[in-house]
């Protein structure tokens, strides 16, 4: 596999292949989450969370889709649980936060005891910053909750998982790796990408079905 003088100056100097392509990988990432937000009309939470989210999916392979998956959604169902136990205690935002943290961590370490005993090594022997990443995701979930209500917080939570799923195909797509390792420059398209982002002034997909009834009238 051909790698650009530049990669190959990097790891050679000791940083590890994957950090480098990671890194060059991210630019896209964060592109893919901006033409969701401005064409396609799907927010989620923010661009910074998802694409954080797309690597954290990498960490459980070789099954981050059903291991990854199946943590971000246990992760929001205990958020939203917990949130509901707590609600007529009235408490303040960050001590209700620092609870839903700890229950979220708990509730994690059971499902890795139940990947270990399963033998679900996928599962099991997931390294701890991914999981930090995933738990994280509980307070901006409960922020959400608060201020838009659960409702557009399981919305923003659904829609935040199906672009970190599109996020983990890309960067997991050989070619496109391949293609980045050897051509490390092409990455700079994605400034031009996001200038016509953000220049977009037409509808977004969703409101092609939003107004529907509108353009039907005219």
């Amino acid at each position: 596999m051909f790698h650009h003088p530049l990669v190959t100056f990097f790891v050679a100097q000791g940083i590890p292949e994957q950090t480098v392509l990671l890194l060059l990988m991210l630019p896209l990432v964060a592109t893919l989450v901006a033409f969701f937000r401005q064409v396609i009309g799907i927010k989620a939470f923010g661009i910074y969370t998802p694409s954080i989210i797309t690597f954290a999916l990498l960490a459980f392979d070789p099954n981050g889709i059903k291991y990854g998956s199946a943590m971000f959604i246990s992760i929001i169902l205990v958020g939203m649980v917990t949130r509901f136990l707590l609600r007529n205690l009235r408490l303040l935002y960050l001590p209700r936060v620092a609870i839903t943290l700890s229950i979220v961590s708990l509730s994690v370490l059971f499902l890795l005891f139940i990947g270990a005993i399963t033998h679900r090594t996928g599962l099991a022997s997931v390294s701890i910053f991914p999981l930090l990443i995933m738990i994280t995701l509980a307070e901006k979930f409960v922020a959400t909750q608060i201020e838009k209500g659960s409702k557009t917080a399981f919305i923003l939570a659904t829609e935040t998982l199906v672009i970190s799923i599109v996020g983990y195909f890309l960067v997991s797509w050989s070619w496109l790796t391949d293609f980045i390792l050897a051509y490390p420059w092409a990455i700079l398209f994605t400034f031009v990408i996001n200038v016509w982002l953000g220049k977009w002034s037409g509808l977004r997909f969703t409101e092609y079905f939003r107004f529907q009834k509108i353009t039907h009238s005219l």
